[in-house]
């Protein structure tokens, strides 16, 4: 056979493939372009809930219905806030940020001005961390829409999440202004606590739970919040007393049983704290609850167990990471809480430079500079943590955690009048805090 003709018969061949390969991989990409995620299943407690089978069936119809019509807005835009909340109390936000992005991007590809798919992103942007990103989406949104109490809601936490307080309270008095609920109370306390007012703090919080319906679970989220104030002002009775009653409006709710714990280890009854946190640890995905089972395995002596939690949180976070990234194309940040992770093994390395990526995106941030500070100071390099703790200290927050690292720094720096003022503060209402930084502190104080 002629040579010509079979390298003819090759090309042919060749681009026949090749045309085939690219019409399959175009198609399959359209396909994962199309892909609607089937929900979950949730942790026994939380699929004991009556909630779970309307969602399911809710969930059901919203596919249904998109499968039948892709350019059904209203469907994708109330599938997606399904998804968002379906994250928000399973804690699987890798998977429910990535469903709900999708959809969300795909119909502002065709209506780049509508509010609600803006609103949803900005959303997820702070879900993931992306808190800069998430500023630049809420102020489109608000040029479409500059009367929507839930964005300006929004707007708050992006702001303090960069650490810029005053126009997050500018943010506030505009939500509470256009509506006054529990989201915009919620804001408020937070603020409040940040400025240091616990008794305003808790007044406003207060008010957000009472503005709720008992159970839901961004009420029950609010009396967590107020459980959280109370402990730090060292009122345990009513603090134990809210967590009580939110396990009891929303049985086995992940975060109430949390709640629990932290007042049985501030009541030294470890073995009732760590069976609480296992509780909650086995309805939702939250590393805290690991990292606080470790330091009361430790505690008790069991270092073995604490050396493994601390391993397994730095495992999952890790991988975590990395499969947000599989996901999409931003990922979530989580740099501050490895940061924590990585002191937790005494890593300082690999803390300090999740601190620094931390710190390079929102440098204003008090917490962000309380951990930057106290990697420092773990790593003895106490010059340099005084810097940060005190940027830490700007808004006069008066958190005995805060104070009691403060405290430890200025010690180191021979400023011990200044460590002993801040100790006194910290302890005034004999607070309930991490219980190991808390003796640490306590110890320090009675060498001043």
């Amino acid at each position: 056979m002629n040579r010509k003709i079979i390298y003819a018969a090759l090309l042919v061949i060749f681009a026949a493939a090749s045309g085939f390969i690219i019409f399959k991989y175009r198609k399959d990409q359209q396909a994962e372009a199309q892909k609607i995620y089937p929900l979950l299943p949730r942790a026994a407690a939380s699929a004991s809930l009556a909630e779970w089978g309307d969602v399911q069936l809710s969930a059901k119809k919203l596919m249904a219905a998109l499968e039948q019509n892709r350019k059904d807005a209203k469907s994708m835009l109330s599938l997606t806030a399904l998804y968002l909340s379906e994250a928000r109390i399973t804690g699987n936000y890798s998977y429910y940020d990535n469903a709900a992005l999708k959809l969300v991007d795909e119909l502002l590809a065709t209506d780049p001005k509508n509010f609600e798919a803006l609103t949803f992103k900005a959303m997820i942007f702070l879900s993931q961390h992306h808190f800069a990103e998430a500023l630049v989406v809420i102020k489109e949104a608000e040029a479409i829409n500059p009367y929507s109490a839930f964005l300006y809601g929004l707007m708050v936490d992006a702001y303090v999440e960069l650490g810029q307080y005053k126009e997050a309270l500018v943010a506030a008095d505009k939500m509470i202004s256009i509506r006054p609920d529990l989201r915009s109370y919620a804001r408020i306390s937070y603020l409040r606590e940040i400025y240091g007012d616990y008794p305003g703090a808790i007044e406003a919080m207060k008010m957000a739970v009472d503005a709720g319906q008992a159970g839901d679970e961004t009420t029950e989220w609010s009396r967590i919040q107020l459980g959280k104030l109370y402990e730090l002002t060292g009122d345990l009775t009513n603090a134990e007393m809210q967590y009580a009653l939110s396990l009891i409006n929303r049985p086995g709710y992940a975060y109430a049983n949390a709640g629990l714990a932290r007042i049985a280890a501030a009541k030294k009854e470890y073995p009732k704290a760590i069976a609480y946190y296992q509780a909650a640890d086995s309805v939702i995905n939250d590393y805290s609850f690991k990292d606080a089972m470790a330091v009361l395995y430790s505690i008790t002596g069991n270092e073995k167990m604490a050396a493994e939690l601390n391993k397994e949180v730095i495992v999952k976070m890790e991988d975590a990471f990395t499969q947000s990234k599989t996901y999409d194309t931003v990922g979530h940040y989580a740099d501050r809480e490895m940061a924590h992770a990585y002191l937790h093994i005494n890593n300082t390395d690999k803390a300090l430079e999740h601190a620094l990526m931390e710190y390079d995106r929102r440098p204003l941030n008090i917490d962000v500079n309380e951990t930057l500070a106290w990697v420092y100071y773990n790593r003895n390099e106490y010059q340099k943590a005084l810097r940060y703790i005190e940027a830490a200290l700007s808004t006069q927050s008066q958190n005995p955690e805060l104070l009691c690292r403060a405290a430890m720094i200025y010690a180191k720096n021979n400023q011990k009048a200044k460590a002993k003022e801040l100790l006194t503060t910290a302890f005034k209402n004999n607070p309930s805090f991490s219980i190991r930084l808390k003796k640490e502190a306590e110890q320090l104080l009675k060498t001043i």
